[in-house]
């Protein structure tokens, strides 16, 4: 029961990161891609496609957190050990990010909320990139605590990855607009999604061929049955998202890119999951050992029930309510 239990929440918190994964990320795209708008009225429309949607996207990370810590409190106090700096960066990344976003809507003098808006999205998404680099890279503990230092996650291999998650949110980012806007903003976001899909495919295959390098004990896990036939199925997934994406882009379709977007960045999530699973935080510690008393995940369950529903339905009446194309005249100005 306990190992069933331990099975149930890995896989909560897994859904809720990618949705957090997916659902913010796009919008740190859009911050990404705010200095490429020609004019102050493409920059309000870039702001006005994710302004309503904000709040609930927001709300996951909130959500994660508090699962994480309840569910499995020693992932939580090892990786906050072990990746402090890149784990505060993202967090001060996010909240400078948002007060230029309040800060721009309430300001005649929109220049410098711009550049902040930029700069906040930018630190958080090299915040986020340098943390996963610095889980894939493993952490060292001992008796159930970090006995590293507070740079061990600073190498080349956790850069590159905080290099490719900026493209990969880009491309998110890019092909969230084509959604929701149309004309001149429309059609550089083909573009950009075009050149983004490329380059994140570029750092999706740079990343796959360092990391038995780099952490050869996780690299191993992909070639040990029968968990071999399983994660190989993963790398196929993405290759069909790539031709997806680049063939709705050429043929101009408005939702199989981001679609296709997703099921990219989802292939790569699952395909480290299963590589990495039973381990909560490699190259040691499994999730049995990481996980709270029974007691306390049975507790933590039932508000679970209470709350995911709440919060997935408020994120679905949002892009509900908010659905169609982005208005100039209205929103965030």
């Amino acid at each position: 029961m306990m190992m069933d239990l331990v099975q149930l929440w890995m896989a909560l918190v897994g859904l809720v990161v990618i949705l957090y994964v997916i659902l913010d990320g796009f919008g740190l795209g859009i911050g990404l891609l705010f200095p490429t708008a020609g004019t102050e009225e493409e920059r309000d429309t870039l702001m006005n496609a994710i302004a309503p949607i904000w709040d609930a996207n927001q709300t996951w990370i909130v959500f994660g957190g508090g699962a994480l810590f309840a569910a499995f409190p020693k992932i939580y106090t090892v990786l906050f050990s072990a990746l402090y700096i890149p784990l505060l960066t993202f967090l001060f990344g996010l909240i400078f990010r948002g007060v230029a976003f309040e800060f721009r809507a309430n300001t005649q003098n929109k220049k410098a909320w711009n550049r902040a808006f930029f700069i906040g999205s930018l630190v958080a998404v090299l915040g986020q990139g340098f943390t996963l680099g610095g889980y894939i890279t493993g952490v060292r503990v001992v008796d159930g605590a970090f006995a590293g230092g507070p740079f061990d996650w600073l190498n080349p291999f956790t850069l590159i990855v905080g290099l490719a998650l900026v493209v990969g949110y880009i491309l998110l980012g890019a092909t969230f607009l084509i959604i929701k806007t149309e004309g001149t903003v429309q059609e550089r976001a083909f573009r950009q999604a075009f050149w983004a899909a490329l380059i994140t495919a570029g750092f999706m295959l740079l990343v796959s061929a360092w990391t038995p390098y780099h952490a050869p004990e996780l690299a191993a896990r992909w070639f040990t049955e029968p968990r071999v036939y399983f994660v190989w199925n993963f790398p196929l997934l993405g290759i069909i998202a790539f031709g997806m994406l680049l063939w709705s882009l050429n043929k101009k379709k408005e939702l199989m890119p981001f679609l296709s977007s997703i099921l990219l960045f989802l292939s790569a999530y699952l395909g480290l999951e299963a590589a990495i699973y039973p381990l909560a935080v490699p190259p040691d510690l499994t999730v049995y050992e990481a996980a709270a008393q029974r007691e306390t995940q049975v507790f933590t369950l039932w508000g679970v029930v209470v709350v995911l529903p709440v919060v997935l339905g408020y994120t679905v009446y949002s892009y509900r309510v908010f659905r169609g194309k982005v208005a100039e005249a209205e929103g965030y100005h």
